[in-house]
């Protein structure tokens, strides 16, 4: 990742053939098309630019145009039961470079049978490949049940265990299923490669029931029962807002300092000190913000003082040593008067995850620890130290209403 935003473009193959369900992807799931499930999510990741639908139906077009997708209609040869996904995303690609378009610099490949597959699900598997570096990514789920085989002479086999030795879970090395819904790759290796995989691959770990998608009929009754207890868990969070508010609608930002301001490394040098990397654009950033009043602060862990070195450049009020942030943060608003329902909280990590949710606007940074990607919470499309602060403060002084 260099000092831009890295930009992402969501393309979700939807052919009109089905083997299973007749016309599946139109079907209704909870009074929705399945695709239309997809789409939506794509278009609410704050990491996606761009949602694109690849089909050879015209209903699939019409449908996903009027959900709010571009689409590209692919040729008779790629849209079969044997044409691979790949293909489909690769004349999505070569399309758009035919057309003199620009191409971003990763791509995330959707599944619109997977209906329960969710922004922050999208957002942390692009969030993974950039945070960890690597070429490719994809969501999984934790797995720890036993497979079995069948070996010679019809004796099974276990395949991830020994079955002459049953550890106990807690025992056993974790493992991962596929979780068949977001897959993320960088552009220029998928177009040299032309496969979903290649290179580091990163995991973002979503939660086990999202990752049920439609196969079979039988599918349909549970993913719409899900589906209907996320929408009642939904309706009781419906005061949180993944959109920022303006300056003038809150009583203070407070930031953490390493992952936000920083892109979180140490640097060690011979005699010892320690060094970090920080972004320009955020002091400027911060000054326009500082101009309108709005009171800010640093709130860290760390006790490193190259955080207050630089939060004295910035003429930022800094705490460092916290050990126990959501209290020292309660403490600091109750004294000013403030509301918690008014602060924008800006973190990275898992001690930040109390005071994102204590706080009516929590923001993470696009390369937060995977466990901070929850509804309710903003996500930048910026990584920590590399502009993230400066995103906040854009938003924040928008003049949209």
């Amino acid at each position: 990742m260099n000092n831009t935003t890295p930009s992402t473009w969501a393309i979700i193959p939807a052919r009109g053939g089905s083997v299973t369900i007749p016309r599946k992807n139109l079907i209704s799931i909870a009074g929705k098309p399945l695709i239309v499930w997809t789409i939506e999510a794509a278009r609410s990741a704050a990491t996606v630019e761009r949602v694109i639908v690849t089909t050879d139906d015209g209903e699939i077009a019409d449908v996903s145009r009027k959900a709010g997708a571009e689409v590209v209609v692919r040729p008779e040869a790629l849209s079969g039961p044997d044409a691979s996904s790949e293909s489909a995303l690769m004349h999505v690609l070569e399309t758009y470079l035919a057309d003199g378009k620009s191409l971003p610099d990763s791509i995330a490949f959707l599944q619109c049978t997977s209906p329960l597959t969710r922004a922050e699900d999208i957002d942390g598997t692009v969030g993974a490949l950039y945070r960890d570096k690597a070429d490719t990514a994809l969501a999984v789920v934790p797995f720890h049940y036993f497979l079995w085989k069948k070996g010679a002479s019809a004796d099974a086999e276990g395949v991830n265990h020994d079955k002459s030795a049953r550890l106990l879970r807690q025992q056993r090395e974790q493992e991962y299923l596929e979780a068949g819904a977001v897959y993320v790759m960088r552009t220029k290796g998928f177009l040299e490669r032309r496969f979903r995989f290649f290179g580091k691959t990163a995991m973002y770990e979503m939660p086990i029931r999202r990752r049920w998608e439609i196969d079979e009929s039988d599918d349909i009754p549970i993913v719409e029962a899900l589906l209907a207890v996320d929408a009642s868990r939904l309706a009781e969070s419906a005061g949180r807002v993944r959109r920022f508010p303006r300056v003038q609608d809150v009583d203070a930002v407070v930031f953490d300092f390493d992952g936000v301001f920083t892109d979180n490394k140490v640097h060690v040098n011979a005699d010892g000190t320690e060094t970090v990397v920080c972004n320009r654009a955020d002091g400027l950033g911060l000054g326009l913000l500082r101009e309108t009043g709005v009171p800010l602060l640093v709130l860290s862990k760390e006790r490193n003082t190259i955080a207050s070195v630089r939060c004295k450049k910035l003429d930022i009020p800094c705490q460092l040593g916290i050990d126990d942030k959501l209290t020292f943060l309660k403490a600091w608003v109750e004294e000013r008067g403030f509301a918690l329902q008014r602060i924008v909280y800006v973190g990275n990590d898992v001690n930040d995850v109390e005071c994102l949710d204590a706080v009516g606007y929590g923001a993470i940074v696009a390369d937060a620890e995977a466990a901070l990607f929850s509804e309710g919470r903003y996500v930048l499309r910026r990584a920590g130290g590399e502009g993230a602060v400066r995103e906040v403060c854009d938003f924040l002084l928008r003049q949209d209403a």
